[in-house]
């Protein structure tokens, strides 16, 4: 088989794993491999093909990288942000530790803030944490 055909399956084979991950990692390594076979087909030897291939997926990974970097912040809400608590009783006033009711249950929360919460006050989930919910007085936005 020629170079450039053997190039070309590998990056088709790349971009049909990457369609079962979603990591984009792999469809630029198929990409790469598509360049490899560019080079290959224009006639270039085996070493100028494997620097396209090489060059290609080293910019495009570091393309990924710096992405998901910059939109680490823009991620989705939580599911429970906003939504409301009732306080039951402090487990630790000074460390801001309570109880609070929510989805039918008693979850240890930690408020949010130094207002003074009196049993049974409407409180706010901010955000989920294994078992602890981060709380606070005012729904937030």
């Amino acid at each position: 088989m020629e170079e450039d055909f053997l190039w070309a399956i590998l990056g088709l084979t790349l971009v049909i794993v990457e369609l079962l991950t979603g990591t984009f990692y792999l469809l630029v390594l198929g990409v790469a491999a598509f360049g490899a076979a560019l080079a290959a087909w224009l006639g270039q030897g085996f070493p100028v093909q494997a620097i396209v291939a090489a060059l290609i997926a080293a910019l495009g990974c570091y393309g990924v990288h710096v992405y998901r970097a910059k939109n680490t912040t823009r991620q989705m809400a939580p599911v429970d942000a906003g939504q409301p608590a009732n306080f039951e009783g402090w487990v630790d006033q000074g460390a801001r530790l309570a109880r609070v009711r929510y989805r039918g249950t008693s979850w240890d929360a930690l408020v949010d803030g130094d207002a003074a919460v009196d049993a049974g006050a409407m409180l706010y989930v901010v955000t989920a944490n294994g078992n602890t919910l981060k709380v606070t007085i005012r729904r937030p936005a």
